[in-house]
């Protein structure tokens, strides 16, 4: 099928591109907020963080909610009626979501940061409606498709991971208040799991099975190969959620090796597409796309000290900052620097004429400057969890904060490029 018969038609299947654009705009904000309020903190305020609220707790929510989530939903609802040839729903349904969402999720943060209960509340509510919106947008597409399991099985169990997360997320932030929680960090640690692993986490792996052969012209990956994944993922997710809920250390750990099993799995998949592409030499993108692809069996296997009873600090932060910001974020962020001028060149060709090549609209020293540095704040951070160490911990966090400066260049820049070339066409338009 991927990845010549995947783009026939898709022109006629495009949102419009104020309607995605507005969330990848805004993932891209919120990751420099993150890095920000991380910066602002000082190191103090990660160093050894294991739960509560403040900074640390609204930085990762900022990256969680605000990059990885606004990325997907952005993503979700062009590429999702693109490969099932379904409409996902109407246009009004997509920005609306955008419209409480997005404000929710600024002021949870807000209200975790400042411990201030009724922003924490309110916000979380219109975030929870965004979320559910999506979930009911990508439930309707997906109802008849039987056609695409590699993409769907692991969307459904993106959409279980989804509800488990607002049930759990709303528990654990009325708990702040009111103590009801028996276990207030096991359930965070559930949480966690169904969020990072499974909304997230699927949403990865399933559109995997449609970006990666479609950007590399590789072939598809076999329908079994995506029900065996998906089949092992469930388990995992299952075994590893219930276990961290109920403080059952040895089926938490199980849950992580059947994960480990389900990521060896996709990453073959991910490799036998790669060895038949016709672009035999990869995109600056996929630069990120490796370094994400080298920390998810990494994440799992740093699972399993806290699951089997060793400290919180160093283990636990260690597992949470690979799995957020080494895997899904370096996978997130390579996605953006491909999907952004590769809608722009689809829409850009909507006024005639021929449209804009990706190398016009891509600009390369960004996203260089961008990869050096969130691997640089990778390495340090990791260092300085690992250790309890101040100076790393300061030294990694600005060179977060300087990635994402020039990842919010590079997003300014794709923008501005193809407004140019947009202009060019309507003059050229009007003339002819």
């Amino acid at each position: 099928m991927f990845p010549g018969s995947l783009m026939m038609g898709a022109k006629d299947r495009l949102l419009p591109p104020s309607v995605p654009y507005r969330f990848f705009v805004a993932a891209v904000a919120f990751h420099l907020a993150a890095w920000v309020l991380l910066a602002v903190a000082g190191p103090d305020a990660a160093l050894g963080f294991v739960g509560g609220q403040g900074t640390a707790l609204a930085a990762l929510h900022l990256i969680t909610l605000g990059t990885l989530a606004m990325t997907a939903m952005g993503a979700a609802i062009q590429l999702l009626p693109v490969a099932t040839r379904r409409p996902l729903g109407p246009v009004w349904a997509c920005k609306l979501m955008f419209a409480v969402y997005a404000p929710g999720v600024a002021l949870f943060c807000t209200g975790i940061a400042l411990a201030v209960p009724g922003l924490q509340h309110g916000g979380a509510g219109l975030a929870a409606l965004g979320l559910l919106i999506f979930g009911g947008l990508v439930a309707a597409n997906l109802r008849k498709v039987d056609d695409l399991p590699g993409v769907t099985r692991h969307a459904w169990l993106a959409l279980a991971g989804l509800l488990g997360i607002v049930v759990l997320g709303f528990a654990l932030v009325v708990d702040f208040t009111k103590g009801f929680l028996g276990d207030h960090g096991a359930i965070a640690a559930a949480h966690g799991v169904l969020a990072a692993y499974g909304f997230m986490g699927m949403l990865a792996l399933g559109f995997s099975y449609v970006l990666i052969p479609m950007f590399v012209l590789g072939s598809a990956v076999p329908d079994v190969l995506g029900k065996r994944t998906a089949l092992l993922s469930a388990v995992a997710l299952g075994l590893g959620a219930l276990g961290a809920a109920l403080g059952l250390g040895v089926l938490a750990a199980l849950g992580a090796l059947v994960g480990l099993a389900a990521a060896v799995l996709y990453l073959k998949g991910m490799r036998d597409s790669l060895k038949t592409r016709m672009k035999k030499r990869l995109e600056p993108f996929f630069r990120l796309v490796w370094i994400a692809w080298g920390l998810l069996p990494f994440s799992l296997l740093l699972a399993l000290p806290p699951a089997l009873g060793a400290p919180l600090d160093p283990w636990g932060v260690l597992w949470g900052f690979v799995l957020v910001f080494g895997w899904l974020l370096s996978f997130v962020t390579a996605i953006l620097q491909r999907i952004m001028p590769f809608l722009a060149s689809m829409h850009s060709s909507a006024l005639g004429g021929k449209p804009a090549l990706l190398s016009h609209l891509s600009p390369k020293l960004p996203v260089d400057i961008h990869l050096g540095c969130h691997a640089v704040a990778l390495v340090l951070i990791g260092v300085a969890l690992a250790g309890g160490w101040a100076w790393p911990m300061r030294l990694g966090v600005l060179a977060g904060l300087a990635g994402a400066v020039s990842f919010g260049v590079y997003t300014v820049e794709v923008l501005r490029r193809y407004g140019s070339h947009m202009a060019a066409a309507a003059a050229a338009h009007q003339q002819g």
